[in-house]
């Protein structure tokens, strides 16, 4: 049957495409980029699972792999509302689930970091949920890591065994769906069989027992990409006066590692640079241990996990005239957010009463008016007090947070790099 051509316009631009054909494909063939999680070009009907191909069509957001061309189509791709809706949607799905980048055997080749990259993801506007999800060691082959699966159902359409039968299928309804493994059919596998489940994951869910290989940094798939369509920060609207004088930072860390603070130390000669246009108050780098005059900026790393931290954070956005969240990754990678889905209770007996390092008939959970009161959780920075600014990473990059504090400073301007963005 001759196929029939139909006029669509995207972002105001127009061009044809075979009726019937799948939006997403048509923009791709007319050099539009349409990000997604779950699309595969020959899976039909498409599953349409992840949302992220989110456009407006005629004026109504829209799936992109779902929807097929036709005559007088009007596609909105990149306007600043379908971009943040997008963003959103990737922010959504960092806090729905447990992505820990920087403890993830997939970091640096997982696709959904790629699109926090893509979009310029620094935090997520939505709190993390913390939900306690199970990891399943059940099959001999197959790690399967629930708190990273994004239920895009990839693997549940395309693993199967050379009879046809699913490996892979949903368990559950609602909030609490899960992929689950049918092991019997599992072991009908190839090896080759496994590890193509394991790439075909876009996150870290599907971890092939034993092939997981580390791949140093600059080796991985997205370290470096040159196709990744990034989109850079927004200019920093920040106004401090210039008045010629030095200006004051002060620096501190609440429930992190300090690796943020070792990261700092890494600008090396630039530190020269620093101690010529910048005073230090209140810092663990200068041990000074309150404030002593009003300060520029704050640097703040980690999260809010004890009375402590939340009296520190509060003082610091009274003092300060802009504060920069650095670690970040407490709260959704770093060591500190591994209790957010243990109950705190059982993270204080595995420390203080099971641990092997526990000293024998010492059975005491440390408790004094005098400690800080622990929360419940790590909360982020953002839930307690306005963030001005966040920078990502586990830690920043030295020159990234340079950058950052002297385009706040001095409005030097400078944009920040893909490669110096990073989430582990």
């Amino acid at each position: 049957m001759e196929q029939r051509i139909v006029n669509i316009k995207i972002d105001g631009k127009e061009f044809q495409a075979v009726e019937g054909q799948s939006l997403i494909e048509a923009a791709k063939n007319s050099g539009f980029y349409i990000p997604t999680l779950c699309h595969f070009k020959e899976i039909y009907p498409p599953l349409g699972t992840c949302r992220v191909c989110t456009v407006n069509i005629n004026g109504k957001p829209d799936t992109a792999c779902t929807r097929k061309v036709f005559d007088g189509m009007n596609v909105e791709v990149n306007t600043p509302d379908v971009l943040d809706n997008r963003k959103a949607i990737i922010e959504m799905l960092f806090a729905e689930g447990n992505h820990y980048c920087p403890a993830c055997a997939k970091s640096g080749d997982c696709e959904l970091q790629r699109k926090g990259y893509e979009m310029g993801v620094a935090y997520t506007r939505f709190p993390h949920l913390f939900e306690e999800r199970p990891r399943d060691f059940k099959s001999d082959r197959i790690f399967m890591e629930h708190n990273r699966c994004i239920l895009c159902k990839r693997c549940v359409h395309e693993v199967k065994t050379s009879k046809g039968d699913n490996v892979f299928y949903f368990q559950n309804r609602g909030h609490n769906m899960l992929v689950g493994i049918d092991y019997e059919k599992e072991k009908e596998l190839t090896d080759e069989e496994v590890l193509r489940a394991a790439n075909l994951c876009p996150v870290g869910a599907i971890i092939a027992k034993g092939k997981t290989i580390a791949k140093p940094f600059g080796d991985r798939k997205f370290d470096d990409d040159k196709n990744i369509k990034w989109i850079e920060g927004k200019e920093l609207d920040i106004k401090i006066p210039k008045d010629g004088k030095k200006k004051i930072v002060a620096t501190t860390s609440l429930a992190g590692c300090f690796g943020c603070h070792m990261s700092l130390l890494d600008i090396d000669l630039g530190i020269l640079d620093i101690f010529e246009l910048v005073e230090f108050n209140k810092s663990p780098l200068t041990d000074i241990k309150n404030f002593t005059k009003e300060c520029d900026i704050g640097i703040i790393e980690g999260g809010v996990a004890n009375s402590e931290n939340f009296e520190v954070l509060k003082e610091f956005r009274k003092k300060c005239k802009v504060i920069v969240a650095l670690g970040e990754c407490a709260v959704w990678g770093g060591m500190p957010a591994m209790r957010n889905t243990l109950p705190l209770k059982d993270c204080l007996e595995e420390a203080y009463l099971n641990s092997i390092s526990s000293e024998n008939n010492e059975n005491i959970i440390p408790y004094h008016e005098d400690l800080p009161k622990l929360l419940n959780k790590v909360y982020s920075t953002k839930d307690i007090i306005k963030i001005d600014y966040f920078i990502p990473g586990c830690p920043p990059n030295a020159e990234h947070i340079w950058k950052v504090v002297k385009n706040i400073l001095f409005g030097a301007g400078e944009k920040v790099a893909y490669k110096e963005f990073k989430y582990d």
